[in-house]
């Protein structure tokens, strides 16, 4: 018999002090909770301390950097979309074999991040009411402490449950920990920990609304309402709960526009109109080379990004039309540059020290603001990412109002709103292709061209490996010799009942055998 714990999880509620913009120091603190809790002035600096969890170094490790982490190592690297060139020492990783490891650091981390946020939000849930304030501040404070708590069970779910589709939640959970208890606690089951979720989220906006309050116009780090609802819809969309999916998506982007074709541009480092909720980073904030950026942006001076830039998968990018503006953040080879015998190697590689080359030099032309000089260049790499300054300077999105478009049109398409979800295609990408037309498209070819819109889009950002695992589709990597541009380690095929149906097993650590 097992029970299950969470020790890795538990931590001292934050009590942080404010640098110029943001935060000076981690969430921990030795601090008590009473004194943490004792005003509500206070309990804000502790919101402050979890928005700063997000984005700090965990476990001694160099990639281990807050919410980074899961975007890259849980999303980005597994999925189907998005290569790591060559970066073939981390096949483990890459091809999702870590999986059924109980002592591995990927197995062990989000379990441990995520129950670091949950431990941090449920001191500010359970004493806040306390405080000393107004309950207008009391309302809005909580209401934050319960979207964090709602958004990590939720990001828990996707890792360490089974998809929706295969079980309809009765199966195995996640640990439901709601207050500042420590010690033995056994598993939900998912359907429970679907609907502990929906809770503390229904608790949040109403919280939300009853303060009247709202974050200030530059603190988009922080939950508000329309975070709360964006959170909704995600974990409905993932639940295949579509009709909430689709009312949440269209409110959470209540307010939030479209960027347009020039911000697409700007390099995903600093806020704008479209970001809902992102993680904070500065020159004055930041983890350097264990950033998010350090790992992703084309002009970054980090050794994985010069030698190992991201690329986007020939298969995807192919099926976009050459009208839309964004295929300009890639390197795409024209048919040319795409052959045998132009030195790529057979992985489709192309060597940086081939000046040669007609895309070689096309690449370091065409892309010299956007590419770090001693770069290798690769086909299909991205320049979607930049980072402000090096190694990895740069804010980066949660949530985007792309997102809940594409949300609210993927539950169309399943509530039979086939003309509603052709409409909110469009609406997300007229504006990067001045040729789109809406789509005719019904029934299944329209649901597989919001899919394709979806993984274009939001390219690079995430959501990549979690997409592939809740439609439960098998997940195909091509070589280059098979018509695809994967490195040959990478090329293969992925079943949705491998890796015990892509399902992340509990920690070692945070099982206790009786």
């Amino acid at each position: 018999m097992k029970k299950y714990i969470y020790l890795l999880g538990v931590v001292a509620l934050g009590f942080t002090s404010c640098a110029k913009d943001y935060l000076d120091t981690a969430p921990e603190a030795s601090t008590a909770t009473s004194t943490i809790v004792e005003s509500t002035d206070n309990v804000e600096l502790s919101i402050m301390g979890i928005c700063r969890a997000m984005s700090q170094q965990y476990l001694g490790t160099q990639g281990c950097n807050g919410e980074g982490t899961i975007k890259n190592w849980f999303g980005n690297y597994p999925g189907g979309d998005s290569q790591k060139s060559n970066l073939t020492g981390w096949s483990s990783v890459i091809n999702g074999t870590f999986h059924l490891t109980r002592t591995s650091t990927y197995t062990t981390y989000p379990w441990f991040y995520y129950y670091k946020l949950i431990s941090n939000a449920n001191g500010v849930i359970c004493n806040v009411d306390n405080s000393k304030g107004t309950d207008s501040d009391k309302a809005f404070l909580k209401a934050q402490a319960l979207t964090f708590r709602a958004y990590a069970f939720f990001r828990l779910a996707e890792l360490y449950t089974l998809r929706w589709k295969d079980k309809a939640g009765n199966t195995e959970g996640i640990v439901l920990r709601l207050d500042e208890s420590t010690g033995d606690c056994p598993l939900s089951t998912q359907a429970e920990t679907y609907a502990q979720i929906y809770q503390d989220l229904d608790d949040a906006i109403a919280l939300f609304q009853k303060s009247g309050r709202d974050r200030k116009a530059d603190e988009f780090y922080k939950p508000n309402l329309n975070v709360a609802y964006a959170v909704y819809a995600r974990a409905a969309l993932t639940r295949e709960d579509w009709q909430n999916a689709a009312t949440y998506a269209q409110k959470a982007r209540e307010g939030y526009s479209i960027m347009s074709n020039s911000q697409y541009h700007d390099g995903f480092y600093t806020p704008n109109s479209e970001w809902i909720w992102g993680v904070y980073d500065a020159s004055d904030q930041t983890l350097y080379y264990y950033s998010f950026l350090a790992y992703m942006a084309s002009n970054s001076n980090a050794g994985v990004c010069r030698s190992y830039p991201f690329a986007i998968s020939k298969e995807l990018i192919d099926q976009i039309p050459e009208s839309d503006q964004r295929r300009d953040l890639y390197l795409v080879p024209t048919a040319e540059e795409w052959v045998a015998g132009n030195a790529l190697d057979k992985n489709g590689i192309e060597p940086a020290s081939n000046s040669k080359s007609s895309l070689y030099k096309r690449g370091k032309a065409d892309y010299a603001d956007r590419l770090y000089s001693t770069s290798t260049i690769f086909p299909y790499m991205q320049f979607k990412f930049l980072c402000e300054n090096t190694p990895g300077v740069g804010s980066f999105t949660v949530f985007r109002a792309a997102e809940m478009y594409y949300i609210q049109a993927e539950a169309d398409c399943h509530l039979n709103k086939e003309s509603e979800a052709q409409q909110l295609i469009y609406d997300a990408n007229k504006g990067y292709d001045p040729q789109l037309q809406k789509s005719t498209k019904t029934g299944a070819e329209l649901l597989e061209e919001v899919k394709l819109y979806r993984r274009f889009d939001l390219w690079g950002e995430g959501y990549d490996w979690f997409d592939h695992k809740r439609w439960g589709e098998t997940m195909v990597r091509k070589s280059v010799a098979e018509g695809g541009s994967w490195n040959t380690t990478f090329a293969k095929t992925f079943t949705p009942s491998d890796a015990n149906n892509w399902t992340i097993i509990i920690p070692q650590r945070e099982i206790v055998s009786l």
